[in-house]
């Protein structure tokens, strides 16, 4: 009996699936307001074109830093870019919170920012004026209870049944295990991005078809979505509201045509 092997997986994409990719890292950056470098988006539209190869891509943006003074803007939009480039067109996945966990190793191990402190989890409290809440903040996970939170997070979401759920369930699910991990946020910083990338990863794993035109034009709504999910303020009459992400989740999954506007979502 002639033995079964199993195939390299290569980076075979086509044209269209690489620009998404690309559009997809580019646009995630807007969630801190970042934006790549003209050379950046020149090496991509050479891989696009089959110029040249991804690892080409890679090692030309790191040279491009270890040689030029530069903008530390643009030097971390264009390696986090890369870096989700290459998560998004790697076909493995596995789902627990050690992936998640992973995910922001490789998004930005490869700056020299310390705050990132990359793959790991924070060890000090934090919070962060948004302009949506007037200054005001979400109240986020304690430190001292992130990976027991995470772990429980995940375990639920493992105990969900998809294929019994219909499409508005499905919906309100995602947006809710979103919301939690999000609210985790786990690490230094650059959580929004590492959350966006991993949802992607576990939506196509499950066989979603997913418009992922969404995380590239409105990614900053995504996160402000995501702040609305989790802010409460019952002095000023303000409860958690999901409708924002939920709206998010159904142009995403069902391709509906809801009006995004990051203006809607100011208290």
């Amino acid at each position: 009996m002639d033995e079964i092997t199993y195939d390299k997986v290569k980076d075979d994409a086509s044209a269209k699936v690489k620009q998404l990719y690309w559009d997809i890292a580019f646009g995630l950056q807007d969630v801190d307001g970042l934006k790549p470098s003209r050379h950046m988006i020149s090496l991509s539209k050479e891989h696009i074109n089959g110029k040249k190869t991804y690892e080409q891509v890679k090692n030309e943006i790191t040279s491009y830093y270890q040689n030029n003074h530069s903008d530390d803007n643009e030097e971390e939009a264009d390696k986090v870019s890369t870096a989700i480039y290459e998560i998004l067109s790697d076909k493995s996945f596995r789902f627990d919170y050690l992936t998640f966990k992973h995910y922001h190793r490789r998004l930005f191990n490869n700056l020299d920012k310390k705050i990132y402190n990359p793959g790991e989890f924070r060890l000090y409290n934090i919070t962060k004026k948004e302009d949506i809440l007037k200054g005001d903040t979400v109240i986020y996970q304690s430190y001292d209870m992130i990976e027991e939170t995470l772990k429980y997070d995940f375990d639920e979401e493992q105990k969900q049944e998809y294929i019994n759920l219909n499409e508005n369930e499905i919906v309100e699910r995602i947006s809710e295990f979103t919301s939690r991990i999000w609210q985790v946020h786990p690490f230094c910083e650059g959580n929004t991005r590492t959350t966006a990338v991993f949802i992607q990863k576990y939506l196509i794993s499950m066989g979603f078809n997913i418009n992922n035109e969404m995380f590239k034009d409105k990614a900053l709504y995504f996160r402000n979505a995501l702040v609305r999910a989790n802010y409460i303020n019952y002095a000023k009459g303000i409860k958690a509201d999901k409708k924002y992400l939920i709206m998010f989740f159904e142009n995403l999954l069902l391709n509906k045509n809801h009006k995004l506007n990051n203006k809607d979502l100011k208290i």
